[in-house]
């Protein structure tokens, strides 16, 4: 099957021989909806096993990378138990997808960076980000704990005090500081992130590619033992999803004000 009917969701490219382009394109500033979110936990097993693929580069279209998950997407989470299982499911097949995927990914992320998209640009093994984007992990915001991807690799790109600060507090990154603590691996200029990250992705296409995909493997070891504490995180999180506090705090986006949490278990 091909892709683009496998993964009706997603837009594919192959800009350049070996390198498939994967596009984010939907409304919301490419907000992730219920199926999004299944094609992008499953794509990157169909990308391993795509023999016309090296490179699998990932962006967004439009003025964003991607604006984090639909309403639709959790509204259904916290109004049903079986879609909270199977969506918690899908969210740890995203990150374990792209780990184990052998093929390099490089991601290129502008405007917002939320989300399960903000999920595969940061595990991407390397990332440009345009200088202006705007990189938020909104878990806590929202009334959740931190779980789809933070707890596996933010201590690790930024060192555990920064992850700690931005997790905790959802404040906004630039792409400029991103770089800056270590949490991508490459910041341009707004105009040039598209252009930048399609080199790389060339530069790898052209390389090694059992070198490059055995060095892949290896270095994401450092991933893999992170494993017990992101299913810890990934449990907590969906946990929240069926209390109080995630309720407030999606009211509060929908109506574009601060949340007004409980105090809290005692």
């Amino acid at each position: 099957m091909a892709l683009e009917d496998e993964f009706p969701n997603l837009r594919f490219e192959r800009p350049s021989p070996g390198v498939l382009r994967i596009v984010l394109d939907g409304p919301g500033l490419n907000a992730v909806n219920p199926d999004m979110h299944r094609e992008l936990a499953d794509v990157w097993t169909a990308v391993d096993h795509d023999a016309e693929t090296r490179v699998a580069l990932l962006q967004g279209a439009g003025k964003a990378f991607s604006a984090g998950g639909s309403f639709d997407l959790i509204d259904g989470v916290m109004a049903d138990y079986d879609t909270r299982v199977r969506v918690m499911g899908e969210a740890r097949d995203l990150v374990f997808n792209v780990i184990n995927c052998s093929k390099p990914i490089v991601s290129a992320m502008h405007g917002p960076a939320v989300g399960a998209g903000l999920v595969a640009g940061l595990l991407a093994d390397v990332s440009v980000v345009a200088r202006t984007a705007r990189i938020i992990d909104g878990h806590t915001r929202l009334g959740v704990a931190a779980g789809d991807h933070a707890a596996i690799c933010w201590p690790l790109l930024c060192g555990m005090a920064k992850a700690k600060y931005y997790l905790l507090t959802c404040d906004t990154l630039t792409g400029e500081e991103a770089e800056r603590i270590g949490l991508v691996s490459l910041c341009v200029d707004d105009d040039q992130v598209h252009t930048r990250a399609l080199e790389v992705a060339e530069t790898l296409a052209a390389g090694a590619q059992t070198a490059l995909r055995w060095t892949k493997h290896t270095l994401n070891h450092w991933y893999r033992a992170m494993a017990p504490a992101f299913d810890a995180s990934l449990a907590y999180e969906f946990l929240g999803f069926g209390g109080p506090d995630a309720a407030e705090g999606l009211a509060s986006h929908r109506e574009k004000r601060a949340p007004n949490f409980g105090a809290g278990p005692s």
